[in-house]
């Protein structure tokens, strides 16, 4: 994921750097790229996830490697009110997030990261490789949507990282909407967490 972001740091327009990251978790994806990468003061960054503790490491972390762009907001990243007058941005991620939640929520985040995502900015997320393998349905939603596949991980990668190439201008933020309920891998999952 890391590398990814690099790569997409380094081709995003010159001037400012917009990112967005959902269910940003403590920012360990991006913030330590940004702290050593040469456009770091070009950027500015949100950063939303719902758990204070987090939000708490992720500020201090921003502070600490002397980012000053980064924005980290308590909230739910589901809310697409926290985007609207700060999308479209350069980069977006979607890190962690769609093992957590129905198919059916995947499907409304991918139509919004539409609106999220410059013309030629780039969307960064992941899934796990595990039966049914939804990381090609994936793929095809973000290519419906105006998006080109970029690189995807091998499938023998049990963990897969994604980049799509948003083609399109993207259409405005709706204000107002939820994108996904959190329901957490292990509701959606049960056969694999057994009662102890």
């Amino acid at each position: 994921m890391r590398e990814r972001i690099r790569i997409a740091l380094d081709a995003a327009p010159p001037g400012p750097v917009a990112v967005l990251a959902l269910a940003a978790g403590e920012g360990r994806d991006l913030l330590p790229v940004l702290a050593e990468h040469p456009r770091r003061d070009e950027v500015t960054a949100l950063l939303v996830e719902l758990d204070p503790r987090n939000t708490d490491v992720a500020r201090a972390a921003a502070l600490e490697l002397g980012l000053p762009g980064v924005q980290v907001i308590t909230g739910d990243a589901a809310l697409t009110d926290h985007y609207v007058g700060v999308a479209p941005a350069d980069l977006v991620l979607i890190c962690g997030l769609f093992p957590h939640i129905s198919d059916d929520d995947i499907v409304t985040v991918v139509e919004h990261a539409a609106s999220f995502t410059k013309r030629g900015g780039t969307v960064l997320w992941t899934r796990h490789r595990r039966e049914p393998d939804l990381v090609p349905q994936i793929s095809d939603w973000f290519t419906a949507r105006g998006f080109a596949e970029v690189w995807v991980t091998d499938p023998s990668v049990e963990y897969a990282v994604a980049a799509h190439r948003q083609l399109a201008d993207p259409p405005p933020v709706a204000a107002g909407v939820k994108l996904f309920t959190f329901v957490g891998v292990q509701a959606l999952r049960p056969w694999e967490f057994p009662a102890r």
